[in-house]
């Protein structure tokens, strides 16, 4: 048994079809509709030359004239309808029964109701019928006029309800045309929002490693050529250290850059995990050795918080340290200060240096770094203080809810 296969269906052939005939009718709708009406024409010529009419030049015009408005239904539908209306009436007229011809009706009734507004198709609609009528008072045989009216009112009625569907469909793929044009707008500028935060976030690493790692290297350079005529060694392990700094800096630089690379492979060596709380003592130790005593203190246990939270603290500490070594004299000290609690979670950095001399207090650390700090702490929901202190130094403190370090916003 043979049965036909999906790939060869009527379903296959529109779902081939379909688009490429409703994309070709779209760009030349009156040759397409040209073409329609010739084919009706061709149609009908069998009929007209097995069964010619008594009048065959009224006949054989009308058969033409009424196909002839068809070509412009789409571009002014109501107006083609009128025409054909106005030719099946000389065609009731002369009595002249041309069934192909007729057929011309239907099809303007359809586009009145696909392309036309609600009123007209209601006018269209209520002339087919009054010509439904009359048409079957003249031809319909004496026992069934019933019967073949309510026949032609019900094909006026299908043409008049296949075109508001058609309408309505055509609406529905319009609107969902346009969703999807709303749609890819927005995908767009969420992407571009999204690629301006990776380049603010990728921008605060490259500040925070750069002036940290710098002013560490600084520090450590300038102690050791105070010290290398009194004590080389010193001096060589400060060299060292700075050294050592330089390198990590890079290692970072490049972690942060490859980010940028989509295409390039991960430099060998350079893809090691992100700063969190574990290297807070390792950064303690660079600032200790370039000069700033730091106090740390850390009280209750820390919270499960993704690498990101971890990140967001380490860098907020980095860059606190770092303005404190950039904005006050030798000899003040820091504290810093990590409380775990259920309810919050805070970081306080603080110094007792004093701003430099003609400075005002409270304007001496301005920049990138507070507002970089800011934006960190906003992306988990936090709260961040930053000022000096009322006997001289400065605080920075941020709080977050436990909840918040789990994911960012």
């Amino acid at each position: 048994m043979i049965g036909s296969s999906p790939e060869s269906g009527p379903g296959a052939f529109n779902a081939r079809w379909g688009p490429r005939l409703r994309a070709l009718a779209g760009r030349y709708p009156a040759a397409v509709d040209g073409s329609f009406a010739l084919a009706l024409l061709l149609v009908g010529v069998p009929h007209l030359l097995k069964e010619p009419p008594r009048q065959p030049f009224l006949g054989w015009g009308l058969q033409i004239a009424l196909l002839v408005p068809l070509i412009w239904r789409r571009r002014a539908p109501f107006t083609a309808f009128a025409v054909v209306a106005a030719l099946a009436f000389v065609q009731w007229l002369g009595g002249v029964l041309l069934s192909t011809g007729d057929v011309a009706v239907l099809v303007a009734l359809y586009s009145v109701a696909a392309h036309s507004t609600l009123r007209r198709l209601l006018v269209a609609a209520g002339i087919v019928e009054i010509g439904v009528a009359m048409a079957t008072d003249q031809w319909a045989p004496r026992g069934h006029l019933g019967k073949v009216f309510v026949l032609l009112s019900g094909m006026t009625t299908a043409a008049a309800v296949i075109g508001l569907n058609m309408r309505t469909r055509r609406a529905y793929l319009a609107s969902l045309e346009d969703r999807a044009a709303r749609l890819e707008k927005e995908r767009d500028q969420q992407a571009q929002i999204v690629a301006a935060e990776e380049r603010a976030r990728i921008a605060r690493d490259v500040h925070d490693i750069v002036t940290h790692s710098l002013s560490v290297m600084v520090a450590l350079t300038d102690g050791a050529a105070y010290t290398l005529p009194a004590s080389p060694e010193r001096a060589a392990d400060a060299v060292s250290k700075a050294s050592e700094i330089g390198r990590q800096a890079i290692a970072e630089m490049r972690r942060v850059l490859d980010v940028l690379r989509q295409d390039a492979p991960p430099s060998a060596g350079l893809r090691s995990p992100q700063p969190g709380l574990g290297q807070l003592d390792a950064l303690l130790t660079e600032v200790r050795a370039a000069g700033l005593p730091v106090e740390f203190v850390v009280t209750g246990r820390p919270p499960a918080m993704a690498s990101g939270a971890e990140l967001t603290i380490y860098r907020l500490v980095q860059e606190a340290l770092t303005n404190v070594r950039k904005h006050t004299p030798p000899g003040t000290t820091a504290r810093v200060r990590l409380e775990y609690a259920a309810a919050h979670v805070e970081i306080e950095i603080t110094d007792d240096g004093r701003p430099a001399v003609g400075v005002p207090s409270g304007r001496q650390r301005t920049g990138h770094g507070i507002a970089g700090m800011r934006e960190r702490v906003a992306v988990y929901g936090g709260l961040m203080q930053a000022g000096p202190l009322p006997d001289g130094g400065w605080r920075v403190h941020a709080r977050f809810e436990p909840s918040q370090l789990e994911s960012a916003r």
